[in-house]
């Protein structure tokens, strides 16, 4: 079995559900007591919030590269990101290790072209939902066509994520209010919804979409170790 690097902590809550699809799909395949080798690199989200809240993503670039050539050294055969939002500099990332780097988008790109929609609705943070290097990744290289919520509904859904979901917060009203935005999603035109934060999968269920979840965490542990047994 191949050794996986996280860089986690983007947030805790996150990470701990990387942790525990990752063993829980390891155990699936090679029984009870089998576990995935993994490295975890935890950074001080307070730290990077600063930086990003600053507008200073060269210096969030050199810090997660820092980390993942810490990774690399430690011995580590794969390494992921557990982030959408810090996709944003995974370019540089993945320059700066010579192991492969597993793409979050490429991973969930690759599943929803295999299901045959390519109108999908997306919900995350206000730097993937604003931010053209989160959409373009999947519009030009994939062909999908992605469907944002109105500017009113990506605040909410932000500062739900920011403010609940990344401090282990779950609240029934707030997933009534992103059950709310899938519906309007689909009313334009979506034919499934990608999940583009990690938090997200800890409110919103298969069951709370009447059209297919696209899990970014889920799909992304999946793929990682997917690489991993397959050594």
């Amino acid at each position: 079995m191949k050794t996986i690097g996280l860089i986690g902590g983007l947030s805790a809550e996150s990470t701990i559900e990387y942790y525990r699809l990752m063993n829980s799909m390891v155990k699936e395949r090679r029984g009870k007591y089998a576990q995935a080798k993994i490295i975890l690199y935890s950074v001080d989200r307070e730290e990077i919030l600063r930086l990003k809240d600053d507008g200073n993503w060269d210096e969030i670039a050199v810090h997660l590269s820092d980390k993942a050539k810490i990774l690399e050294r430690a011995g580590c055969d794969v390494v992921i990101l557990c982030s959408n939002t810090m996709h944003k500099v995974a370019d540089r990332i993945e320059e700066s290790i010579t192991i492969p780097f597993l793409h979050i988008l490429d991973e969930t790109a690759k599943c929803i072209v295999s299901s045959g929609i390519s109108r999908v609705g997306f919900i995350g943070t206000s730097v993937t939902m604003n931010d053209s290097f989160y959409l373009n990744r999947l519009e030009d290289h994939y062909g999908l066509q992605l469907i944002v919520p109105q500017d009113v509904e990506r605040e909410k859904i932000n500062h739900i994520i920011y403010n609940e979901l990344c401090i282990g917060q779950i609240k029934d009203s707030s997933r009534e209010f992103y059950k709310e935005v899938i519906g309007n999603l689909i009313t334009n035109g979506a034919e499934g919804i990608i999940l583009g934060c990690t938090e997200i999968t800890l409110l919103i269920k298969q069951e709370d979409s009447p059209v297919p979840i696209f899990d970014t965490t889920f799909i992304h542990a999946k793929a990682v170790i997917e690489i991993a047994l397959n050594s």
